[in-house]
């Protein structure tokens, strides 16, 4: 009988294969791109950033790069025999190794012996080492030496999450890359390319909705596709994304907002009672609920604002028709006030008690008046009342209205 194959997570499966595939990082792709096409090849890289946005795909990337049989080359063959080892990882000449797993001195002088041989089948031997932070401090000692000169046939390519943790000595010795997080339209589009090939029917707001739960990772947002799928199946709806997720609807949260920026206490309280009863976390709530609050204020802040905004422009036009009219000032208030309120919820024993005792203080704040026209308006008068004969009385200036000669006790 034969054996279905393994199943590959997708977040396996879609791994780019070369620095052109490589989405959100164009920064360090194109550095290190114009640095194969032009030969200047540092000997030891140094990629740092937060889990999941590509630093050790980055890192294979760059060793087929420089081992392709066509090479050194931005965009490798993936067919010679040194890519496709180096894609099964069976290169004896591109060597991984976990940091977390071989931080001994002992281990680097294993490393440092073995970087005398000359490569087997490659143009070098590369060593790729990841989580290279949790080296001791005496493996990094021992590595000084062989990292600042080493032999010409030998790369170093070292990633880590934690580069503070990495000393001067080493940081002084290599060409540092510092990947960012990946915004969220970079994310759906990649998640989209993918549903379309796995043949998965999902909508963007659902991908949105896995790209904002990744929180800038690829890595992530991919990994939690795949529970969505496992989840819905071929059709996940937004329903069953949002469930799987534990996030709260769009529409429980603009629900909420339009409670807050129209001063319908209903509207805020239903919106509560929704999220309880569906199980969400309050805190969780609450912590979107500021960063839709954060979108309003900018929408309402300049058209200029809106470009800083990582959401569609449907959903831009949805936010500018709410809080039309409004100052970006209240909106900015609303937000400090629902800041502490986010804060409160976070350590109470009883958060929906809490939110709902909060709504009274959210929907009664009122934008700001505008003090000028009156201060004009007072200026108008005194200069009437000065050119009618009338004796203005000069402003008082002594603290709490008293002139500086005045007696409190006086009228006792």
């Amino acid at each position: 009988m034969d054996e279905k194959p393994a199943y590959v997570a997708i977040a396996r499966k879609w791994r780019p294969l070369t620095l052109e595939e490589m989405a959100g990082q164009t920064h360090v792709t194109r550095t290190l791109k114009n640095a194969l096409a032009s030969g200047r090849i540092h000997h030891a890289f140094l990629f740092t950033g937060a889990r999941g946005v590509g630093k050790t795909t980055a890192a294979r990337a760059l060793a087929r790069a420089l081992q392709c049989a066509e090479g050194p080359t931005a965009t490798p063959c993936g067919v010679c025999g040194l890519c496709v080892a180096i894609l099964a990882g069976t290169c004896p000449d591109v060597i991984e190794i976990d940091g977390a797993s071989n931080n001994s001195v002992d281990d680097i002088r294993d490393l440092r012996d073995g970087v005398r041989y000359l490569p087997a089948v490659a143009r070098f031997r590369v060593y790729v080492i990841d989580e290279v932070h949790m080296l001791s401090k005496g493996a990094f000692n021992a590595l000084l030496k062989t990292l600042e000169e080493p032999p010409p046939h030998v790369k170093f390519i070292f990633a880590t999450t934690e580069v503070n943790k990495i000393p001067e000595t080493i940081l002084s010795r290599v060409q540092r890359f510092d990947f960012k997080r990946i915004s969220a339209s970079v994310v759906v589009n990649r998640l989209r390319h993918i549903c379309d090939a796995e043949g998965i029917a999902i909508s963007d707001a659902a991908l949105r909705m896995v790209a904002r739960a990744g929180e800038g990772s690829m890595r992530d947002a991919q990994s939690l596709l795949d529970q969505v799928i496992s989840f819905g199946g071929q059709n996940p709806d937004d329903g069953q994304v949002a469930d799987i997720l534990g996030m709260v609807s769009r529409a429980v949260l603009y629900e909420m907002l339009t409670g807050l920026v129209k001063g319908e206490p209903d509207r805020c309280l239903d919106a509560i009672a929704e999220v309880h009863e569906n199980g969400y976390e309050i805190a969780q709530f609450t912590g979107e609920l500021l960063e839709l609050v954060r979108n309003a204020a900018l929408v309402a802040l300049s058209p200029g604002a809106r470009k800083h905004l990582d959401v569609p422009e449907e959903e831009k036009e949805r936010l500018a028709a709410l809080v039309d009219g409004m100052s970006a000032e209240h909106l900015s208030r609303t937000f400090q006030t629902l800041l502490e309120v986010h804060d409160q919820v976070a350590r109470a024993t009883r958060p929906r008690l809490v939110l709902e005792m909060a709504v009274a203080r959210l929907v009664s704040l009122r934008p700001a008046q505008n003090l000028a026209p009156l201060v004009d308006r007072l200026v108008e008068l005194e200069r009437r009342m000065r050119g009618s004969g009338v004796t203005v009385p000069p402003p008082r200036t002594g603290s709490r209205g008293r002139e500086p000669g005045d007696d409190p006790e006086g009228e006792r």
